[in-house]
């Protein structure tokens, strides 16, 4: 298969174009989510571990049909593009065999299920086919600065986030929904830690590829989930304002019987934490 160059292009382009608009839509309110659902769920759901297992399951899937639909290469030959595509792999697959099994959050709405199967089908389609089809490795790319440096920022990123997601699962007893403050590893720092791992991931995934695809793909993940763990932090660490304008906004959207929950998700935060560490910031430890 030879290289489409103009839709790798426009792939990269909608992804930043995608990743830009959803930061300037959602940057009130987010993906209704997680705790950021509202006390009525919509009305179709998926289970949280079915959820999360069939919409990253593409992400891992496309790459690796692209990779046994192309010859084995030679020795030493095309052996970077391999090698980077199946450090994208690695992530996709943990969050698909791993994580999805061991995650105890609340039910998807299928709407946001859906959606991120199809994102991530399209990025798998991007990222498997610009390495396997359109980027050049020279013999001296493994020794290049940028090949290191990415790698490294990728795998720390990755251990940053698995940690991260470890202690989040294990606030919680089995069968409890409750939200909990957060303590120990770069939580002691920023209240998305999870998600500052995940976006040095695909910073590091992109430093290493030196390739727009990756760009833009990182690019996404900051708007994406950079504003989420802004909106968790605000919603746990300020005043009553913010914290009531937050929850007027997510009543409004996903209540259809009234608007008195308000008061009861206004008065969680409140009441739950009080303590909330003040130095803790959202996302970038120390400055944000």
């Amino acid at each position: 298969m030879h290289c489409h160059g103009d839709l790798v292009s426009y792939l990269s382009c909608g992804m930043m174009l995608a990743g830009l608009g959803h930061l300037v839509y959602h940057k009130n309110i987010q993906k209704s989510y997680g705790r950021h659902m509202g006390r009525s769920p919509p009305a179709r759901t998926v289970p949280a571990r079915l959820a999360w297992f069939l919409q990253e399951m593409p992400a891992l899937l496309v790459p690796l049909l692209l990779m046994l639909s192309r010859p084995v290469p030679a020795e030493h030959e095309e052996q970077g593009q391999y090698l980077l595509l199946g450090t994208f792999c690695m992530h996709y697959f943990q969050r698909t065999f791993v994580y999805s099994l061991l995650t105890r959050g609340t039910p998807f709405p299928l709407g946001v299920m859906l959606s991120a199967g199809v994102f991530c089908s399209l990025n798998g389609l991007l990222q498997g086919h610009y390495l396997l089809h359109c980027a050049q490795f020279d013999d001296e790319w493994s020794a290049d600065y940028r090949y290191k440096t990415g790698l490294l920022l990728f795998y720390i990123g990755m251990a940053m986030n698995v940690h991260s997601d470890y202690i989040l699962r294990n606030l919680r007893k089995p069968g409890e929904v409750v939200y909990k403050i957060p303590t120990g590893g770069l939580f002691e720092y920023v209240s998305g830690a999870n998600y500052l791992g995940e976006i040095v991931e695909w910073f590091g995934y992109a430093v290493a590829t030196w390739s727009i695809p990756a760009l833009s793909f990182a690019v996404f993940s900051l708007c994406f989930i950079g504003p989420r763990a802004y909106h968790h932090h605000r919603c746990l660490n300020t005043d009553s304002a913010y914290c009531q304008t937050t929850c007027t906004l997510i009543t409004m959207l996903f209540l259809r019987d009234g608007c008195y929950l308000l008061l009861l998700c206004c008065r969680f935060y409140q009441e739950t934490f009080k303590d909330y560490p003040k130095f803790r910031k959202a996302l970038i430890p120390f400055i944000f």
